[in-house]
């Protein structure tokens, strides 16, 4: 059979169809230009061997095997057999493939569904039905796409609470490099994206090929070379024994995993994927948007919140978040979770004073839950210990004084549902932000591994939800950024990036979890002069350019701050409003800025750009290093100005002072004489096209 190719965006896949058994992928990179198929007969047969879709040693791959399961006790190779390939595809503008194979000998069934969307990014997932009398026990089943030789380093992340999306890089050599999480959720140490790429590569150059498993679960990652010369990048759920058992009839169906390649660095990688999230589904303008949490955490004293609404709404908030501690029994984080009832005690009117105030000015009023867990001091967990997910006879080790609620347990399913639902339309609530603060420890659900179930029906739980509330917007946190992936953010509509709103950890953090994640779909706040996770003491305009390029929003205590801190926060939201159209539409870039102790990055359009030069640590050296300004069209002239606040102290070159207008290309390759910056200071500076 000819070789298939689908191609959009400067990319290009190439699917082997030739012998009996599941096509292979030739080729997963640039595009080969107007080629026929049939050309490339003579080229695909002197490449080295490349597995098939699901790799196995049936197909002479002596790698992880991309099947692995067994029947009734028994080991069963699985050999694959083509029985169909449905094509719906169109030169350069990607299409799709589906593929039916099957084993009779080993009793099952594939469907594979492979994509590629107009902007060039790839997802795959896998089907496995179990067509035999006996059950079959799956045990992994993963996709893969091969990488070329060239690709000799990778890069993924690591990270703790507070510290998410740390960067490691290694060789990529012979075996097997594998992120496994057994958490329960995400993680905070989740790689959330997995890159090999050719030596040195950086934000704005070199050849990379990225992995994301879009699942809030158990999860892999892995990339593996053999000797024979192969490698590729690989990514799926992560199955405890027993997890999965088909009986006849049954399926099992992957998550859907995400592949994405560039040969000008990560910077359009990550565009494919914002691009992608994005044509999903399209948000309404994001709400600069309070929490109170750091500003009075479980003190919830009406005339403070009331006071701390007027001063939101004063300096330009438009939407203001309750967090925890409203529902019964919940004077700290020992009691009440699971108790979704309005404390009586606290809000003798309910909490319909506060929400009325928060709504005669203006703003959107939304409220905290953590819907899959449980306190054993609370009602629910004294009524109906059975629900909470674990051995029948034995609690699992506590974290932050909570259990985790059993969503697959009908149940409990109907009651979290039934008191969200409730809730969300007596308050007729816009927001809610939806915590999981604690990773998921022996989890049993019918005698077996329940991730994969509670997983499943955390899903079905926020469908349900939002199928009952069409206007109603959900953010994900998870002790900050542990739940960060793209089955979550299906049904979300901003992530919590981190408990930590230090701005300079924040930088980092934003910098690399933005590889996944656009900003409008980033929650980013402006904190409390003082940090009270790193005891770090920042300039606020630094902390408010910090969330600027995010879903900016604030997490402080208004009413303790000083006029003049106010009115500066004014005039940060209104700038962060003035470019909103262009921040969460637009393509993030980020400059392979020279100097380590400084970060240069902007979002740009066709039309403008918004740059940030952020100064982090003390220089070295005795001079700043030249802005080089990337994602500018090089033919085009650009007018540069100044675009918020000069932090104090600082040393402006000489173009800050007058009109400047320059070509793309000087600004991208010779770029401008850089400011002197204090530590922990921010420049902002725009550019629009003449």
């Amino acid at each position: 059979m000819f070789p298939l190719i689908l191609s959009a965006a400067g990319v290009a896949l190439v699917l082997d169809r030739s012998g009996d058994g599941l096509p292979r992928v030739r080729h997963f990179g640039a595009d080969l230009g107007p080629v026929d198929a049939i050309a490339l007969l003579p080229v695909l047969g002197s490449l080295s061997p490349v597995p098939r879709l699901v790799p196995a040693q049936g197909d002479t791959w002596y790698g992880r095997p991309g099947l692995s399961g067994s029947r009734a006790g028994e080991h069963w190779p699985v050999r694959w057999s083509l029985e169909d390939v449905q094509v719906a595809a169109r030169p350069g503008a990607g299409g799709t493939v589906t593929v039916t194979a099957a084993d009779p000998d080993a009793g099952l069934e594939l469907f594979t569904e492979l994509a590629m969307d107009t902007r060039g990014l790839v997802t795959m997932r896998h089907t496995v039905l179990n067509v035999a009398a006996t059950p079959y026990r799956v045990e992994g089943l993963t996709c893969a796409l091969p990488v070329p030789a060239r690709a000799g380093e990778l890069l993924d992340f690591t990270g703790r609470w507070a510290l998410e999306k740390v960067p490691q890089r290694r060789a990529f050599g012979h075996g097997v490099w594998s992120r496994e999480n057994r958490r329960g959720r995400t993680g905070h140490d989740g790689t959330g994206l997995l890159v090999a790429g050719t030596q040195g590569f950086g934000f704005r150059g070199g050849e990379v090929w990225g992995v994301h498993a879009g699942w809030s679960g158990d999860h892999v990652h892995y990339a593996e070379r053999l000797h024979e010369g192969v490698a590729l990048l690989a990514a799926g759920e992560l199955l405890e024994s027993g997890e999965i058992t088909l009986a006849q009839g049954e399926t099992y169906r992957t998550p859907l995993v995400y592949f994405t390649w560039s040969d000008s660095g990560l910077d359009d990688a990550s565009a494919r994927l914002h691009d992608h999230l994005r044509a999903e589904r399209s948000l309404s303008v994001r709400p600069v948007t309070l929490n109170n949490w750091e500003a009075t955490y479980f003190d919830h004293g009406l005339d403070r919140l009331l006071e701390l609404a007027d001063r939101a709404a004063a300096v330009g908030i438009e939407r203001f978040v309750l967090d925890d501690g409203w529902f019964r029994h919940r004077r700290d984080d020992r009691a009440g979770l699971g108790d979704w009832y309005v404390d009586e005690d606290v809000w003798p009117d309910g909490l319909h004073p506060l929400a009325e105030h928060v709504r005669k000015h203006g703003m959107q009023f939304g409220l905290w839950f953590e819907p899959e867990m449980v306190n054993l001091d609370s009602d629910l967990a004294r009524e109906h210990p059975g629900w909470i997910l674990g051995m029948p006879d034995r609690l699992p080790p506590p974290q932050r004084h909570q259990q985790v609620l059993d969503l697959a347990r009908p149940e409990a399913y109907d009651y979290v549902l039934g008191r969200l639902d409730t809730l969300a339309g007596e308050y007729a609530l816009d927001y809610i932000k939806w915590d999981h603060n604690r990773d998921i420890a022996e989890p049993v659900h019918g005698g077996v591994p329940g991730v994969h179930a509670q997983t499943q029906a955390t899903y079905r739980l926020l469908d349900e939800l939002r199928r009952r509330h069409p206007g109603l917007e959900i953010e994900s946190c998870s002790s900050g950024g542990a739940r960060i992936d793209y089955g979550i953010l299906a049904r979300t509509d901003r992530v919590w990036t981190s408990d930590s709103n230090d701005a300079l950890d924040r930088q980092a953090i934003q910098r690399w979890t933005g590889l996944l994640v656009p900003p409008e779909r980033m929650g980013s706040h402006v904190g409390a002069p003082y940090d009270h996770i790193t005891g770090r003491a920042l300039p606020l305009g630094f902390r408010a350019a910090t969330a600027l390029f995010g879903h900016m929003g604030v997490e402080w205590d208004l009413t303790a701050a000083s006029e003049s801190e106010l009115e500066e926060l004014a005039t940060w939201i209104a700038l962060h409003k003035r470019f909103r159209p262009l921040l969460h539409a637009g393509r993030v870039v980020r400059a392979d800025h020279p100097d380590p102790s400084a970060l240069l990055h902007g979002v740009v359009t066709p039309e403008r750009g918004l740059f940030a030069f952020v100064q982090l640590t003390s220089r070295v050296e005795s001079g700043p290093a030249p802005l080089r300004l990337p994602g500018l069209d090089p033919a085009a002239e650009y007018d540069l100005r100044i675009a918020g606040p000069i932090p104090a102290g600082t040393a402006m070159p000489g173009w800050a002072d007058e009109s400047l207008r320059l070509p793309g290309a000087t600004l991208g390759e010779l770029g401008l004489p850089g400011p002197s910056l204090r530590p922990a200071s921010a420049l902002l500076f725009e550019v629009e096209r003449v």
